[in-house]
């Protein structure tokens, strides 16, 4: 699940970045206790760079647009249909606009 948002330290106080964070961590929690986490990882924001077709650098993660990659998690499902219900309860989701990507991946 790949978690597309706005910067939050932009929109929110450091109060409510606490309880979004633990919300967060009670949903991993919730998937967690199915032995169905496997990893994530936040993507912060600060001194992130782009590296372009033309190999000039800028400054990212992508300038103007409102939401980027903001983080993920790797979990074990039976189907992606069931990787999607686990989406559906992201606190991500609060934020207008947000969305929680699903992918499946291939393992060696």
């Amino acid at each position: 699940m790949i978690f597309r948002h706005q910067d939050g330290l932009k929109i929110a106080s450091p109060e409510q970045i606490q309880v979004w964070m633990k919300q967060t961590m009670d949903w991993i929690g919730g998937i967690a206790a199915q032995n169905k986490f496997v990893e994530g990882n936040g993507l912060p924001f600060d001194e992130a760079k782009v590296v372009h077709h033309n190999k000039t650098v800028t400054n990212g993660p992508f300038g103007e647009i409102k939401e980027t990659l903001g983080g993920y998690i790797v979990v074990k499902a039976d189907s992606v249909e069931e990787a999607c219900e686990f989406a559906k309860g992201s606190p991500v989701l609060q934020g207008e606009g947000n969305t929680v990507e699903v992918r499946k991946l291939s393992r060696h």
